[in-house]
């Protein structure tokens, strides 16, 4: 099996296992718990989808915008116009 999906299957049992004991030490219940701990890394899934998307797209405006405009060399990305 290649290493990195090696790699992805380990990470995404242990974070199985510690959204399971998260919610079960809340709750109390293996029910809610087991549900928890399957419904949220769709959630997060779904998030960092929208999440990559949206740094692309902060990328992108800094490529576009000329570097007269960008203001201090030091400033993150898409906020260059905000940090003069």
């Amino acid at each position: 099996m290649p290493t990195d999906l090696m790699k992805t299957l380990t990470y995404l049992s242990l974070h199985l296992a510690i959204g399971f004991g998260v919610a079960y030490a809340l709750t109390g219940s293996v029910r809610v718990a087991g549900g928890i701990a399957l419904i949220e890394p769709c959630i997060n899934a779904v998030a960092f989808f929208f999440h990559e998307k949206a740094w692309r797209r902060a990328d992108a405006m800094r490529i576009a915008v000329p570097a007269r405009l960008r203001g201090n060399p030091g400033c993150p990305g898409a906020v260059a116009l905000l940090c003069r």
